[in-house]
């Protein structure tokens, strides 16, 4: 194969960064909104998750003894976290969110060695059943978002819902119409069309991005010591079991496209790299990482399957994070412009856990109730969160979030229905025979 040189990789390095940069920018965008953060610190944010982007990328492509899969991966904030950090920064704290990384990044980290074994209480009836639920109680904060945000008094004006309005009709459109490259693009060029629209409607101030410096430092605990909370860890710990599940697919899938058989011991490594990312992204007050799928799509469509694309790819996240002004910009996101993708992003995220539930066998009245429940009882929580109250504070540890009453439900029902199962009749005649 011939060798690629430093120009071209470093192009298409930075079409991986354009295809992963919505969702990179959009979830500090949505967090920290979601938790009243001010526009400086909101712009921290945003850097900070861009230069952590980088890190964990760069961590999961170098394969040392303990850490790094070896394959061509981006990685960014998996959006199965933000429902649970928006969670947790509205009752804890911000700085329980990062007391949370830092302790679920620790777990993951002394089970990824096991991971393949605990992965059998994940089978698609649990592993859909959270991710649905993760999906459906986001939406709440993506209609907010369109209306113009929470409390604002012209709520739901049409310049509104006519920018949402456009923002997603442009991702249809890019989705349906752009090449392969656009698609995956599609929700950051529609951001932009949208902003550039509000701007010619007097709906933006720049003034910001004029103010900001040129260069920051990262900062260990910018937001603070962190604070460790029981409920928040085991939320945490649940979305990073999630996503190693997720990321085990992704392994498998980019394996197959590079020609490279993964061993347990390669799928560890991988494990090891997200759970030292999330870690790290405790520290420095940014988020838990994940392999991003999108990506994948990029490598199957250039062709070019060598890690020192993604290696520039890292390395220009990590230039990103150190430049305020970048991050500044992204924050001039209109709301009703960021409602919008939010809206698709977060019905695509519930569309995955439909997706894996389509796996489920529902001849089975089992996995009809596991289902029903789990969506029931975390949806139920997350709709009226006073329903759990006055419960003792040692069982609120695993009520107050609805993504953990969700899973621990699923998770309990299909461990009951497994244990108890009976085989039926023909069941037992054909095991009869096959003795």
């Amino acid at each position: 194969m011939k060798t690629l040189s430093n120009v071209k990789a470093a192009s298409l390095g930075l079409q991986h960064v354009l295809a992963m940069y919505t969702g990179a920018a959009i979830v500090p965008l949505i967090v920290g909104s979601a938790i009243g953060l001010s526009g400086e610190e909101l712009a921290y944010l945003v850097a900070i998750d861009l230069f952590m982007c980088g890190v964990a990328t760069l961590l999961q492509v170098f394969v040392t003894k303990y850490t790094g899969v070896g394959l061509p991966v981006v990685l960014g904030c998996t959006f199965t976290a933000v429902g649970p950090m928006i969670a947790i920064g509205s009752l804890q704290g911000i700085t329980a969110i990062y007391g949370a990384l830092i302790a679920s990044g620790l777990i993951i980290l002394v089970i990824s060695g096991l991971f393949s074994r605990i992965a059998v209480l994940f089978p698609p009836v649990v592993l859909g059943s959270v991710v649905t639920i993760i999906g459906i109680s986001l939406i709440p904060a993506a209609i907010n978002d369109i209306g113009g945000g929470q409390g604002a008094k012209d709520f739901g004006d049409l310049r509104y819902l006519g920018l949402a309005g456009l923002t997603i009709v442009l991702i249809l459109v890019f989705n349906r119409y752009g090449t392969v490259f656009s698609k995956a693009a599609a929700v950051l060029i529609a951001v932009l069309i949208g902003t550039l629209v509000a701007f010619g409607m007097g709906m933006i101030d720049f003034s910001p991005v004029a103010e900001a410096s040129w260069f920051q430092m990262v900062t260990p605990f910018y937001f603070g010591v962190p604070t460790f909370n029981a409920t928040a860890i085991l939320t945490m710990t649940l979305v990073g079991l999630v996503s190693m599940v997720e990321s085990t697919g992704v392994f498998l899938t980019l394996g197959e496209i590079t020609d490279k058989k993964l061993t347990d011991k390669d799928l560890a490594r991988g494990y090891r790299a997200e759970g030292a990312a999330t870690i790290i992204g405790g520290i420095f007050n940014s988020f838990p990482y994940t392999t991003y799928s999108q990506n994948v799509g990029l490598v199957q469509l250039t062709g070019v399957k060598t890690r020192k694309v993604i290696v520039f790819a890292g390395f220009f996240l990590i230039v990103l994070g150190f430049l305020p002004k970048v991050a500044t910009f992204t924050t001039l996101i209109p709301k009703p412009v960021l409602g919008g993708a939010m809206l698709v992003m977060f019905g695509t995220v519930a569309a995955s856990g439909i997706r894996i539930l389509s796996r489920v066998n529902f001849a089975k009245n089992d996995n009809v109730i596991t289902v029903a429940l789990a969506l029931g009882v975390g949806l139920g929580i997350s709709m009226n969160p006073a329903i759990v109250a006055s419960l003792p504070e040692q069982v609120r540890v695993l009520t107050d979030s609805p993504i953990v009453a969700g899973s621990l439900t699923a998770l309990a029902l299909n461990a009951l229905f497994r244990l108890t199962e009976q085989k039926s009749p023909s069941e037992k005649s054909r095991l009869a025979k096959v003795e």
